[in-house]
């Protein structure tokens, strides 16, 4: 797979998975120091290209001056994500979406998730943006970092976790439950529904709370992301860790 973003192409050779850097022609030598830093001995090819060599290769001008070919991101396993709360010794906080076919959405939500301290993501098999450059780059390195996993049926995976003792949030707009006076203590999965349509009707069935974001503009919703964003931060902030 081809990787573009700064980051994205750090945290790759950090972790190992990287077999070639390109880098366009007249980028700045500070940069192309801390590349060759990591770089170091792992024998990776480190080669200068014409900027508009790197811009059909991407398919965008948006790649930072930086592409690296990459072993392919691989899907977690929810199991993957429940370990995870419990090396830590922490009460689990996972994120699933419900229809996010935006790569960018997809990757500002694993960004987040990672930053804010949420143990994983996971999606429906058929119902979500794949695992694509598009993804790591707009998350920003934190693909190396959060385990991301597929379910195939999400209503399915809900019903298990709530047998585990998970109490699940979705989170819908005409909600009264107000996100900022919600109680998130014990384990918590949040469901993010997708742009627009929100929550399917069997999987806002399943929920066990429904949480809106108070607002006070004249348009009507937030985008997926960054509705995200506020609620993982809100349950991290109700456990005292924000």
């Amino acid at each position: 797979m081809l990787l573009y973003g700064r980051n994205p192409v750090l945290e790759a050779l950090r972790d190992g998975r990287v077999s070639e850097v390109m880098v366009a022609r007249g980028v700045e030598e500070s940069f192309v120091n801390e590349l060759k830093a990591e770089v170091g001995e792992s024998g990776v090819r480190l080669r200068f290209a014409a900027r508009i060599e790197l811009d059909q290769l991407a398919g965008t001008t948006a790649h930072q001056g930086v592409m690296a070919e990459v072993e392919d991101l691989a899907w977690a396993s929810v199991d993957d994500i429940l370990d995870r709360a419990e090396a830590r010794g922490e009460e689990l906080l996972i994120v699933l979406l419900d229809g996010i076919t935006d790569p960018r959405n997809f990757g500002a939500i694993i960004r987040s998730a990672e930053v804010l301290g949420a143990h994983g993501v996971v999606v429906e098999e058929r119902r979500s943006a794949p695992l694509s450059p598009v993804v790591a780059k707009t998350a920003a390195g934190a693909t190396s970092f959060l385990p991301v996993a597929q379910t195939k049926n999400l209503p399915r995976l809900i019903d298990a976790l709530k047998e585990d003792r998970v109490w699940v949030y979705g989170a819908a707009g005409e909600s009264a439950q107000d996100v900022t006076r919600t109680d998130f203590s014990g384990r918590v999965a949040l469901v993010i529904g997708a742009e627009g349509e929100g929550l399917r009707r069997l999987v806002r069935e399943k929920c066990d709370v429904l949480v809106s974001i108070p607002t006070r503009g004249q348009v009507d919703s937030l985008n997926a992301s960054v509705a995200a964003g506020i609620l993982i931060h809100e349950v991290m902030r109700g456990r005292g860790k924000a």
